[in-house]
């Protein structure tokens, strides 16, 4: 099964109308975009709680990382550049952190607030190469920035 995002994001906006508190509006993304797609193995929040630090937030998933500094890995790249992180092969990434050994792909994607600033990365993690498109990160973004930034 394969992410359909039109119902996906109808259904999260749904879900999230009116909610403000962070942390649930993360849960809840998490849940949801997890339980769409079976190459979704791990996916989640890594929220910025202190300058140039991430720290886990909610996730669906084995365990994850607690805190990854913005100068490691593919959450800590995505954080310190605001840029999407496409990673067919995650042993190929230099400086990569195995937080599960069997993450193979990954894809990041920065999470901003209404004034644009990066408050958090939301990780998915696959275990299959290449696992990810650019359709999915567009389509993750679009969710993200209408849960997020609006």
């Amino acid at each position: 099964m394969t992410a359909d995002y039109d119902t996906l994001a109808k259904t999260i906006a749904a879900l999230t109308e009116g909610e403000t508190d962070e942390v649930a509006l993360m849960a809840t993304v998490a849940c949801e975009v997890h339980h769409a797609d079976d190459r979704f193995d791990w996916t989640g929040f890594y929220r910025v709680t202190e300058p140039e630090v991430l720290k886990i937030g909610p996730y669906q998933g084995g365990h994850g990382c607690l805190v990854i500094p913005f100068e490691r890995g593919v959450c800590g790249a995505a954080a310190r550049t605001g840029q999407v992180q496409l990673i067919p092969d995650v042993d190929a990434f230099p400086g990569h952190i195995a937080c599960a050994s069997s993450t193979r792909s990954e894809l990041v994607l920065p999470v901003r607030d209404a004034r644009g600033d990066v408050i958090a990365v939301f990780d998915i993690d696959s275990d299959q190469p290449d696992a990810f498109t650019k359709d999915d990160a567009t389509a993750l973004g679009f969710i993200l920035t209408d849960v997020f930034a609006n």
